[in-house]
């Protein structure tokens, strides 16, 4: 990973995106599409550097938004097919997301009812065909993590199936479930059972049906032989498109975080403070929680030198973790977190006025390191007032 590349000329921090792994991320996404025949896009949610969209998109379908401004995002600067879902939408929201959205996926029954006549009157108005899908939710997932669980009891995701007894359905182009988290193709094998026996007989008369994301397609080990077959036995059996929209597993491993040592203190053990945080900067090491990996780092005691990694804001928790070096770390030295792409730049915030990362990719084939964005005060300012 980032053969080649000078730390000392990389702004510190900044997420640098290694473009060589993006693109054999995308290689390997844009092949289950065309085995396949599926329909793939890429999750804003989880990663929506839109710097590399142009590289993104010679090999995805599009992009899925979970409300307006990831909408116009994608509409804008992807610029081929944009889905939209979300838990609710206001009135404004949907004005908003109609003007940029071709599908659009209601959490409820109601939602539906409510926005109905809006999307129509888009379709009519624009000429464009804009389809529309209802969100199930299965009742059934293997995910470990309950707070990212969308199956969990009491889930506010998705239609349980009794809601559906009764309702006429005329009008909904598709389905839509999500029921995993960094998973494998086994895993979604046996949601697939469960998602057919309760929803099977909604299917027919439906145009598509959408996988969800949570599916860790780039992930070494990952079965995508049967990720293929999968799809292609539904296609078969339904006659319907099938949709997949993963965000992380486009950037999977493909991008780090390049932060600077300010200041080694002691407090029964030594610690390191970064001009990063964990909390503002890579928030699933606290939230997940989620351990980092570090270029040339091992668990505490496996090298001679340990350290806490700690981060710049006042909060106490504020912790990336404990590390072992081979040389002592010194102030200025640099530390590489890796797989830093997901679920970083798109949950940021500037919270003790901490400065954003910069933002920048790294072309190892020409050696070129490109700064696509630095921050700064203007930054934390006009998100308070």
């Amino acid at each position: 990973m980032l053969e080649g590349l000078d730390l000392n000329a990389v702004p510190s921090p900044c997420y640098v995106a290694d473009l060589s792994l993006l693109r054999a991320n995308l290689r390997t996404l844009d092949a289950v599409r065309r085995e396949a025949g599926c329909t793939m896009l890429l999750a804003l949610k989880g990663f929506a550097m839109f710097g590399v969209f142009p590289i993104c998109r010679e090999h995805l379908d599009g992009v899925c938004a979970s409300g307006p401004c990831e909408a116009r995002l994608g509409f804008e600067e992807f610029g081929r097919q944009v889905h939209v879902y979300a838990p609710a939408f206001s009135e404004q929201d949907m004005h908003e997301v109609l003007q940029y959205a071709d599908h659009v996926v209601f959490n409820s029954l109601a939602q539906w009812r409510r926005h109905r006549d809006a999307v129509a009157a888009a379709a009519s108005a624009t000429g464009r065909e804009i389809q529309v899908g209802l969100r199930v939710n299965p009742g059934y997932s293997e995910v470990a993590t309950e707070m990212y669980n969308p199956c969990a009891a009491n889930s506010r995701l998705g239609i349980p199936r009794a809601q559906f007894e009764g309702q006429d359905l005329s009008g909904i182009d598709g389905l839509h479930f999500h029921a995993m988290c960094e998973q494998g193709a086994d895993v979604l094998e046996r949601i697939l059972k469960v998602f057919e026996a309760q929803y099977g007989d909604l299917i027919p008369g439906r145009r598509w049906i959408n996988f969800g994301g949570g599916h860790h397609i780039t992930r070494d080990g990952y079965d995508v032989h049967l990720l293929v077959r999968l799809i292609r036995d539904f296609r078969r059996r339904y006659g319907t498109e099938v949709i997949l929209e993963p965000g992380e597993a486009a950037a999977l491993n493909a991008g780090v975080l390049i932060a600077t040592v300010l200041d080694i203190v002691e407090n029964g053990m030594k610690i390191a403070i970064l001009d990063t945080s964990a909390a503002d900067h890579m928030p699933d090491t606290l939230e997940m929680p989620y351990r980092p990996g570090i270029v040339g780092a091992g668990m505490p005691g496996e090298l001679p030198h340990t350290y806490r990694l700690g981060g710049l804001t006042c909060l106490a928790g504020d912790v990336i973790g404990d590390y072992s070096f081979a040389e002592p770390l010194a102030v200025g030295s640099k530390i590489v977190l890796t797989d830093m792409l997901h679920y970083t730049m798109v949950k940021n915030t500037t919270f003790n006025g901490v400065k954003l990362p910069a933002i920048a990719t790294y072309d190892g084939d020409s050696g070129s390191l490109r700064v696509l964005r630095t921050f700064g005060y203007e930054d934390y300012k006009t998100r308070l007032s």
